[in-house]
């Protein structure tokens, strides 16, 4: 940060949003929409932006909001993401704001994420004069479903004039009052595919009639591994993952269709390119060996997230400026994905991970868990660090 805000202001204004920041965050836990359902969450939003007197920009998209703040005088665009949806897992967390939808819930901290940015743009907002530039906010949908409400978002003009974007994670294995970051790749590309087997229906007791789609099946799905262990890099790590199958209509039937619903992952962009072909060309010549056909459907392609030096810089010096030394922590590569990394192809930018470990309430269970729990005093470091970065950029 320079000479435009103070630490002791931004804290001060972090802290004075704080109570307002949980009680958005709560509300939101516990209305969670899954993706490009969001559209209480997106009317929800919508209105705390209002009351705040932000520009709502137009986009051609049923949930998600892209909102402005303009600087008093000309400057650079700064982006910052959060993404809006939740997931369909049943709650089991215990906190007394748990989802009123059963089924459906928060369970990898969108909802902190959304009361974090929401507060940011409270915090800015009162900096409006001192600011040289303007901020964009990225309320985005379909996070958690491929293919994904990144691209749509920057189709809508979510990048235009933007030179730097920030994002954040919160990170359950990490202390509340630190953060992590990393150069580089950071999270995987990410190929989420449908293979389909077509074989020849028949009679369980007649299988030289037929073509059994599910003993296919079950071949491809083993072959496919060969590709990990002996057709990419070892030193780079790759994934094939099947969580997906259908196929079959009653135990004297056989199958004459198998659906696999899978996913592909890696840390290397050229395997990436690679992984595609070769799941094709295993499953193609594996079911002509034996008189079938495969059929592949590409569901999404996210890159791989690759965060900017430069953008990691701003959030180290600003979190050290604002809480001294020995609070950020280098993040693990991960075999995770993120739609984050479409906008980083576009612009320069990073993605930083909020600690939310405290485990004296219990808040230390992994992301996608049904018992799922995040520090709400994080929304307060999250806020300030990512306050101090938007001005040490713009007005740096």
């Amino acid at each position: 940060m320079d000479g435009t805000a103070t630490v002791e202001q931004i804290t001060r204004q972090a802290r004075r949003i704080h109570k307002s920041q949980v009680s958005w965050r709560r509300h939101l836990h516990q209305n969670p929409e899954t993706a490009n359902e969001e559209f209480e969450t997106t009317r929800f939003l919508r209105a705390e932006i209002k009351k705040l007197g932000l520009r709502i920009l137009p986009i051609k998209m049923k949930t998600g909001l892209l909102v402005e703040l303009k600087g008093s005088s000309p400057g650079k665009t700064v982006a910052v993401r959060t993404d809006i949806d939740a997931l369909p897992i049943l709650e089991q967390s215990g906190v007394p704001f748990k989802s009123r939808r059963p089924g459906f819930m928060h369970a990898c901290g969108h909802d902190m994420h959304m009361a974090t940015v929401l507060g940011l743009a409270a915090v800015l907002k009162n900096f409006q004069k001192k600011l040289k530039g303007n901020v964009r906010f990225i309320f985005q949908p379909a996070e958690e479903k491929p293919p994904g409400g990144a691209t749509p978002m920057i189709e809508n003009g979510a990048l235009k004039n933007v030179s730097m974007i920030f994002g954040l994670h919160v990170d359950p294995h990490l202390a509340t009052g630190k953060i992590g970051v990393r150069d580089g790749v950071t999270m995987a590309s990410v190929i989420d595919f449908d293979l389909v087997v077509h074989g020849r229906g028949g009679h369980a007791a007649r299988p030289q009639h037929a073509v059994d789609a599910i003993v296919i099946a079950a071949e491809v799905i083993e072959s496919l591994q060969k590709i990990v262990s002996r057709e990419t890099d070892p030193i780079l790590p790759t994934a094939v993952t099947f969580g997906k199958i259908e196929g079959g209509t009653a135990r004297n039937v056989i199958a004459d269709r198998v659906l696999l619903t899978g996913t592909a992952r890696t840390l290397s962009a050229r395997d990436s390119r690679r992984l595609p072909k070769m799941i094709k060309r295993t499953a193609d010549n594996i079911c002509k060996a034996h008189g079938a056909k495969a059929e592949m459907n590409i569901i999404a392609r996210y890159p791989v997230l690759h965060n900017s030096p430069k953008a990691n810089r701003l959030f180290e010096r600003n979190f050290k400026k604002l809480f001294g030394a020995g609070k950020i922590e280098q993040t693990d590569q991960t075999l995770g994905g993120e739609d984050f990394a479409c906008y980083l192809q576009e612009v320069l930018g990073a993605m930083f991970r909020l600690g939310v470990m405290n485990k004296s309430i219990g808040a230390d269970k992994s992301w996608h868990s049904p018992h799922f729990i995040a520090d709400e005093q994080a929304l307060f470091f999250g806020t300030s660090v990512l306050a101090a970065s938007v001005l040490d950029y713009l007005n740096g």
